[in-house]
């Protein structure tokens, strides 16, 4: 039997396209696909979506790296994350400290870029978005 696959699908409830740009800048995101309300061959039922999201993003998949992430708008303005984070395992200081640096505008630091007892920098923050992001040098 196969191992299934997991991946994390993210709703940011009015925001994802905007969601997607910051990414694109920060860790250098690429959009593999890209569905919007207005182009889905069924409509929505009636009252489902907020008035003015027919532009909205219905689906988008789109890769950091290897990585496969997966992200809507949702049915409803505003969002909420929590119970869980993003880790982005890297092999440099330099790279821990340019994604620290791009996932932080806007957001808020939960622990700074700093040494530990396993790692040469590590940090938890908290993006612009909600997204909770841990940031780890692996040697």
């Amino acid at each position: 039997m196969p191992s299934p696959l997991i991946q994390p699908y993210l709703i940011f409830g009015g925001r994802c396209e905007e969601a997607l740009d910051f990414y694109r800048n920060a860790l250098g995101a690429e959009v593999d696909l890209l569905i919007r309300y207005q182009d889905s061959p069924e409509s929505p039922p009636p009252g489902m979506l907020p008035t003015g999201f027919e532009n909205k993003i219905m689906h988008t998949s789109f890769r950091v790296g290897n990585n496969i992430l997966m992200a809507s708008d949702g049915c409803e303005d505003g969002q909420c994350f929590s119970g869980f984070s993003l880790s982005i395992q890297v092999t440099t200081e330099a790279e821990a400290d340019r994604f620290f640096t791009a996932l932080y505008d806007g957001g808020q630091v939960q622990m700074p870029l700093s040494k530990t007892f396993w790692s040469s920098r590590f940090a938890m923050l908290t993006d612009r978005f909600g997204i909770s992001w841990m940031i780890n040098v692996v040697a």
